[in-house]
C-alpha cells in the first residue's frame, strides 16, 4: 500500500480544509445552539463538489476515489460533525446505492440532482422495533398493478426533514424469513402518504435533522424499485459497508479537531507559572491522542484503498469504524480534561465535539455490531 497521497488528493484535502476553516467554523456554534439546518453551507458543499464526490462525471459527480472522500470527510468533521453527517448520508447512503444498484434511467435522473444539487437524499432503514436487527422490519410494500404501495414507520432518518428523496426499505415478501423478502425503493419526499412525524431532539450533531417518518398507503411507480425485488437487504448491507468508512472518517475528524484544540490550548494556558503543555500528564494525553489519530487514519485509508481496488472491505470498514468511533469519544473527553472547567462551557469548542462524538459509536452499526462483523470474518478466515 502506498502511504503517500497523490497531488490531487492533497489538493482536495487542502481546499476542503480551507472551506471548513473560513466558511464553516464561524457558523458552527450558532447553528448548533439553534439546532438549525445549515442550508447555506450545504449549498456551498454542492458548489465544491462534496455532495457526490464518488459519482462519475457522466452523472454529474466528482469521480474521486474513496481515499479522497475520506480526506474531505475528515476535514469537514474536524470543524463540524453536523455538516459532516449531512455530507456522509448524501454520498454514502444515497448516491452510492443508486450508482451500484440503480437502473441506467435512475442513475441519469437522480445522481446529477443529488451530486450537483439542489436535491438532498436520506436513508430510511431503522424502525422503532428493529434497531441493530434491521432484518426484522415491518414496513411493507405491496405491488398493485404498476405501482408499489408502502406502509410502515421509519426512525433515525438523517436528512429526513429536508430530503427530496429517500432510499427506503420495506418487506415485499411477507412469507420470507427475516432479512429475506426485503426490497429497496427510491421514495420522493413529496409523495402523498409520506408523513414527517417528528424531528428528534438530540445530544449532538444538532444542526443536522433526524426525523421519524411514516408511510400511509404511499404509492410509487414500479420504476422506483432500487435493485432486484426481494434482494434489498443485500443493497442495505453493501451500502452500510461503504457508509462505515464515511462514519469512521467523521469520527477521525472529531478526534483530530479535539486534539488540535487541546494542543493549542495547552500551549497558551499557564498554571504554576508555565504552560500546561510542559507538564508530563498533559504531554502524555496529547501523545496518546496523536498516536491513535494516525492509527485510525491508516485503518480508514486501508479500507478505502481496498474498496477502490474492488476487493472485499467489509471487515476493514468495521475495524476502521470501531476504532475511530471509540477514539472520537476518548479524544474529545481528554480534550475537555485538558481544558479543565473551561472545557465544560459552550464558550469553548471541545464540549460540542464530546456531544457529537458519541453518535459515531451508534449509527450505521453500533460498536457491538462492528465487533460481531469482525468476529464473523475472523471465524471464516480460520475455516479457510
Amino acid at each position: 500500500m502506498d502511504f503517500d497521497l497523490t497531488k490531487e488528493q492533497e489538493l482536495i484535502a487542502q481546499s476542503v480544509a480551507e472551506f471548513a476553516d473560513k466558511e464553516v467554523a464561524p457558523k458552527v456554534a450558532a447553528y448548533d445552539e439553534a439546532e438549525e439546518f445549515p442550508r447555506d453551507l450545504v449549498d456551498k458543499m454542492y458548489d465544491l463538489g462534496l455532495m457526490g464526490m464518488m459519482v462519475p462525471p457522466e452523472y454529474g459527480g466528482g469521480g474521486t476515489d474513496t481515499v479522497s472522500y475520506t480526506l474531505a470527510m475528515e476535514e469537514i468533521n474536524r470543524v463540524d460533525a453536523s455538516l459532516g453527517v449531512i455530507m456522509s448520508v448524501n454520498n454514502s447512503l444515497v448516491c452510492d446505492p443508486i450508482l451500484r444498484f440503480g437502473t441506467e434511467a435512475q442513475k441519469e435522473f437522480y445522481l446529477p440532482r443529488f451530486a450537483q444539487g439542489p436535491w438532498l437524499g436520506a436513508y430510511a432503514l431503522t424502525e422503532p422495533w428493529s434497531g441493530s436487527d434491521a432484518g426484522a422490519m415491518r414496513a411493507t410494500a405491496v405491488r398493485e398493478g404498476d405501482e408499489w404501495v408502502l406502509n410502515g414507520q421509519k426512525i433515525f432518518v438523517t436528512n429526513g426533514w429536508h430530503a427530496d428523496a429517500i432510499v427506503t426499505y420495506a418487506k415485499t415478501d411477507p412469507k420470507a424469513p427475516r432479512s429475506q423478502g426485503i426490497s429497496a425503493f427510491i421514495v420522493p419526499a413529496d409523495a402523498p402518504g409520506l408523513q414527517k412525524v417528528r424531528k428528534e431532539k438530540k445530544l449532538g450533531i444538532r444542526a443536522s435533522d433526524t426525523a421519524a417518518l411514516a408511510f400511509e398507503n404511499l404509492r410509487i411507480p414500479e420504476e422506483n424499485l432500487l435493485g432486484e425485488r426481494d434482494r434489498g437487504f443485500r443493497v442495505a448491507l453493501a451500502t452500510l459497508d461503504g457508509g462505515r468508512i464515511g462514519i469512521a472518517s467523521q469520527a477521525l475528524g472529531i478526534a483530530r479537531g479535539s486534539f488540535e484544540a487541546a494542543r493549542d490550548y495547552a500551549q497558551e494556558r499557564e498554571q504554576f507559572d508555565r504552560p500546561i503543555a510542559e507538564f508530563q500528564a498533559i504531554r502524555f494525553k496529547l501523545a496518546d491522542m496523536a498516536t491513535e489519530i494516525d492509527a485510525a487514519r491508516l485503518l480508514i485509508h486501508h479500507a478505502a484503498a481496498l474498496r477502490d481496488r474492488g476487493k472485499n472491505y467489509t471487515k476493514a470498514a468495521s475495524m476502521a469504524k470501531l476504532f475511530a468511533s471509540d477514539l472520537a469519544v476518548r479524544a474529545s473527553r481528554e480534550a475537555i480534561q485538558i481544558f479543565g472547567g473551561y472545557g465544560y462551557l459552550r464558550d469553548y469548542p471541545v464540549e460540542k465535539r464530546y456531544r457529537d462524538a458519541k453518535i459515531t459509536e451508534l449509527y450505521e452499526g453500533t460498536s457491538e455490531i462492528q465487533r460481531l462483523v469482525i468476529a464473523r470474518h475472523l471465524a471464516r478466515d480460520l475455516q479457510g
